[in-house]
């Protein structure tokens, strides 16, 4: 169903009956060292006896995990090679020089030394685990959406969603043009958070909490619980790192 439009924003309603639908780390050659940590901090030009630096780089963990880091932006982006979410993150410096990788709830994601290591944390490794580069990557991009594919988009959430509380848990978004492709991927990352809060121990009671996810546009990306609708606030101009982590949704579901 989509509202009344105006020149300058379109409101989308989404209030679909979905029951139908409803490395390894080692030792290393000094080579690969120098390679890992120019990709990490972008230290030295490329040369003909260094590799280029690699501001956008794959990485696989001690336990198997893949990911993309991508550095060639103003904010860090990193995304699993198993999952759709775009982590945005923030660099902090840490002690001995160190680089903290931090999500939008202030956590650690990664660690990078200067001496080229670096250590992913998970729900699964919180003590961290060791990551190896594994060669270039795809940069993390926005794709450009219109009206219709942020319609099916919200739809394709809301059936995620729906199949994984088994109930159905419309979506709704208020859109301008501006914030299409953004709102899409904040609907997917919405999904992403109500299929996690349903493997835990307590999905019963975190996911009664709410009943609908709304998604407006603000000054800053927020997720907030009231009256047993989840509101996604996006702030568009930020890009990737203008919407909340999956994380951040769930620590909104958790917190009452």
């Amino acid at each position: 169903m989509i509202g009344s439009a105006s020149p300058r924003n379109l409101a989308f309603a989404a209030a679909l009956a979905v029951a139908a639908l409803v490395g390894l780390a080692g030792p290393a050659q000094a080579g690969a060292a120098d390679i890992l940590r120019e990709g990490l901090f972008g230290l030295h030009p490329a040369t003909p006896d260094r590799g280029p630096s690699l501001p956008i780089a794959r990485y696989v963990s001690q336990e198997g995990d893949t990911f993309v880091l991508d550095r060639s932006q103003p904010r860090p982006l990193l995304k699993f090679d198993d999952s759709p979410e775009v982590w945005a993150l923030r660099p902090q410096l840490a002690p001995r020089g160190d680089v903290l990788y931090l999500n939008d709830l202030g956590e650690p994601v990664l660690r990078a030394t200067r001496l080229g290591g670096l250590t992913l944390f998970t729900e699964e490794r919180p003590g961290g685990s060791a990551a190896a580069l594994a060669g270039g990557g795809p940069p993390l991009r926005l794709p450009q959406m219109g009206p219709q594919q942020l319609l099916e988009r919200l739809a394709q959430a809301s059936a995620r969603a729906s199949h994984a509380a088994r109930r159905l848990i419309p979506f709704d978004a208020d859109a301008s043009p501006a914030s299409f492709s953004l709102m899409a991927d904040a609907a997917t990352i919405a999904a992403e958070a109500v299929v996690r809060l349903a493997r835990r121990p307590d999905a019963k009671t975190a996911l009664g909490r709410f009943n609908k996810v709304r998604l407006v546009e603000g000054r800053r990306a927020s997720a907030d619980l009231q009256q047993g609708v989840m509101q996604i606030t996006i702030a568009p101009a930020e890009g990737l790192a203008g919407r909340p982590s999956s994380d951040r949704i769930i620590s909104a579901a958790n917190a009452h």
